[in-house]
């Protein structure tokens, strides 16, 4: 029996775009574990150049367990001159990091400066170039969750590429990054992000072409 033209067109047209799907889901499937497996497990090992390297200023993004904690042992380290945590909001997380930095010697308090106007990774970004420009610096130590690195750099190259920033990653103990796909949590997480990073790529590519 005969196939109606029209059908037959529909039926062409259906299966190329079912093969798109399939191909695009293999693509962003196979992306996904790339991502996941490009993740840094454990911060910068003590006494590695990366891990000793002094900057201007460390910036902790917020957001995460750890990465306050992080900052402040690196600058009383001596690391750098100051700290800038971005993305501050009122509560909990602010009343400890004024609380701990008032524990550690040298009056460490007042090298500290909290940001409070961003509330994105974008936010983070533009807040931090603002106040590394008053400050006149030209070098960073990055701090922030280790899954969420990738695309921090990605965004912070975009605004201050004149800047050198240097990766401190933290791994929180809540994200299961070994078998992964295993945990729900760390998985739903690990896809969001992933996705996250895929536009904030796009945006970095179309950038680089438009200075092209």
């Amino acid at each position: 029996m005969a196939v109606h033209p029209r059908r037959a067109r529909f039926l062409r047209a259906f299966r190329r775009l079912l093969l798109l799907a399939v191909l695009g889901g293999l693509l962003w499937t196979g992306g996904l574990f790339w991502f996941a497996a490009s993740i840094p497990r454990t911060p910068p090992p003590p006494g590695s150049a990366e891990a000793t390297r002094g900057t201007d200023a460390i910036v902790v993004l917020t957001g995460g367990s750890g990465r306050l904690s992080t900052g402040l042992e690196l600058l009383a380290d001596g690391r750098a001159r100051k700290l800038f945590v971005s993305g501050v909001y009122e509560g909990l997380e602010v009343q400890e990091l004024l609380k701990r930095s008032r524990q550690f010697p040298g009056e460490m308090e007042c090298c500290i400066t909290l940001g409070y106007s961003a509330d994105s990774t974008i936010g983070n970004a533009y807040e931090t170039a603002d106040w590394l420009r008053e400050q006149g610096f030209t070098s960073m130590r990055l701090v922030t969750a280790n899954y969420h690195m990738m695309r921090s750099l990605l965004e912070f190259r975009m605004v201050i590429p004149e800047v050198d920033v240097v990766p401190h990653p933290v791994a929180s103990p809540n994200v299961h990054l070994n078998d992964w796909w295993l945990w729900p949590g760390t998985a739903n997480l690990l896809m969001t992000e992933y996705n996250k990073y895929i536009v904030t790529r796009l945006r970095y590519t179309l950038e680089k072409l438009i200075e092209s």
